[in-house]
């Protein structure tokens, strides 16, 4: 019910906007100005486009009726007060009951999400496809894509060795969503993508690599923070240093 209790929050500070209305009853107390209802009323925006972008996954305000936001917005000002989600005067004011109110959001999420899945899958299968075919783009037997910009060390990178890596990741649109440095990993570990992981063992201490991940190497269909569900990443790898692993039984005192 999280999302319903963020919609509950915007509710209640539209009342307060609204119901700020001038009385002819005159008391030492004084209302909030007019100047400070706009900016309240402001603030309710900013609540309510909140909820709309984190909760409803909105992009855009053209994907939603915002005539119709008002209206219900009006109407929820207007109705009793529910007493509760049990309540049936909220079905019987609104036509649908809080419990119902969830599904139809958790449903238009949901279709937003398979629709944009299934987008970014026929791009990312497309981009790969003419990727493939360039002369400096070589494929390794789990898919993943890449392009050797500086061997380094003659010596690869093994599984359980511990490197350091700089890294710069893009979508296929060129848009950076991630650049850094990871000290101390153990390749082979679960802490990469396995796209990634996989990406720095093509080179040794001192490389360069473009790697290409299809997304069943990346985040899938789940997407992750600020990666859509099914997208195709690109991933600058530079392999700054290495230390390689040394099995205990070869470790003499």
């Amino acid at each position: 019910m999280k999302a319903l209790k963020i919609f509950a929050i915007a509710a209640v500070a539209a009342v307060m906007a609204v119901s700020c209305g001038r009385s002819e009853v005159k008391v030492d107390v004084e209302l909030p100005t007019n100047a400070e209802i706009d900016s309240v009323s402001y603030l309710v925006g900013i609540q309510l486009g909140s909820f709309l972008k984190g909760q409803l996954a909105v992009e855009n305000a053209a994907e939603i009726d915002l005539a119709q936001v008002k209206k219900g917005m009006i109407d929820m000002i207007n109705a009793e007060d529910p007493k509760g989600y049990n309540d049936t005067t909220f079905a019987k004011q609104f036509k649908v009951s809080p419990y119902d109110m969830q599904r139809i959001l958790s449903s238009y999420v949901q279709k937003k999400m398979e629709y944009k899945a299934e987008v970014n899958r026929v791009k990312g299968e497309k981009f790969l496809a003419d990727n493939a075919l360039k002369e400096n783009v070589d494929t390794t037997e789990t898919g993943l894509q890449y392009t050797i910009i500086a061997e380094g060390a003659a010596e690869k990178v093994a599984v359980n060795d511990t490197v350091t890596v700089k890294y710069k990741g893009t979508l296929i649109d060129g848009t950076v969503f991630d650049e850094g440095e990871i000290p101390g990993h153990v390749s082979g570990s679960r802490g990469l993508i396995a796209g990634f992981d996989q990406g720095i063992r093509l080179v040794g201490e001192g490389g360069k690599v473009v790697v290409y991940i299809p997304s069943d190497l990346a985040y899938g269909p789940r997407g992750n923070r600020g990666i859509e569900p099914n997208s195709v990443l690109v991933f600058d790898i530079e392999v700054v240093k290495v230390d390689k692993f040394i099995p205990k039984e070869e470790v003499t005192e």
